[in-house]
């Protein structure tokens, strides 16, 4: 299967990497200050904006702006340098990382606000936390406490937004809307059409299902509509099917 297209144009980017075969890559404190540490200079050298970020025990996510058409190699530089870091103190060898980052380019930056509320909420998913900007190392948490890094300092948040009033808006839950909003952000498909980076349009939700004679074609059009940047429930709503139902045949299609 070829390569997701990286996107290098300048503008805002959703940054994740994980921990080879989902193994931890932060083993205590230290290890996640000393990451900060290397993106303050990663950040400084590439000239990246980081609008948000949060450190868990085997991944970590990143909402970063771009000012060069550089972001892969300032990320890899950051991922290189923590895994030297790491391999020399823990005397372990190999690959740290799970392969090259994964990266979403934000088309529209109406739905930042949604993504910065999603990472700050990872440490609430895991459970070790029980509100935004208690996680210390997260970027709500930096805010909350003005221990504000250097690459955060140009952030939109603390921008556009007063402290309580931010707060405020984080301590609601992700709504299902704001769910999907973000799952079709991260199934947005690129063309590149000469030095242009062009979001490639779907087809519409029931076009994929017009000649669907049984179940197994009909699966196989929900796959296709999803990897499409459908969400589930959109097509869910096409097919009247429950999004669990439709989860059901994704994970049994291994998408």
């Amino acid at each position: 299967m070829p390569r997701k297209m990286r996107v290098e144009e300048c503008g805002y980017h959703h940054v994740i990497n994980r921990g080879v075969a989902r193994s931890d890559v932060f083993l205590e404190d230290l290890d996640k200050e000393k990451f900060l540490n290397i993106l303050i200079s990663i950040a400084k050298d590439y000239r990246l904006f980081v609008h948000s970020f949060c450190l868990m025990d085997n991944h970590y996510h990143l909402l970063v702006e771009n000012r060069r058409e550089n972001l892969s190699t300032a990320i890899q530089q950051l991922n290189a340098q923590y895994a030297m870091y790491f391999n020399k103190k823990y005397k372990r060898s190999g690959h740290l990382w799970q392969g090259r980052f994964n990266s979403y380019f934000i088309f529209d930056e109406t739905y930042l606000f949604t993504l910065f509320k999603y990472i700050e909420t990872n440490p609430l998913k895991a459970n070790i936390s029980q509100k935004i900007g208690e996680y210390k190392y997260s970027s709500s948490y930096a805010i909350l406490k003005d221990m504000i890094p250097p690459f955060l300092q140009n952030s939109f948040v603390l921008r556009d937004y007063n402290i309580n009033e931010l707060f405020e808006l984080l301590n609601e839950k992700l709504s299902i809307k704001e769910q999907e909003i973000l799952e079709k952000l991260q199934q947005q498909k690129f063309q590149k059409v000469g030095d242009k980076i062009l979001h490639i349009k779907k087809e519409e939700i029931q076009n994929y299902f017009l000649k669907v004679d049984d179940k197994k074609e009909r699966n196989k059009m929900v796959k296709k509509a999803f990897l499409d940047g459908h969400t589930k429930s959109e097509i869910a709503r096409q097919i009247n099917l429950s999004v669990a139902g439709v989860s059901k045949i994704l994970k049994k299609l291994k998408v």
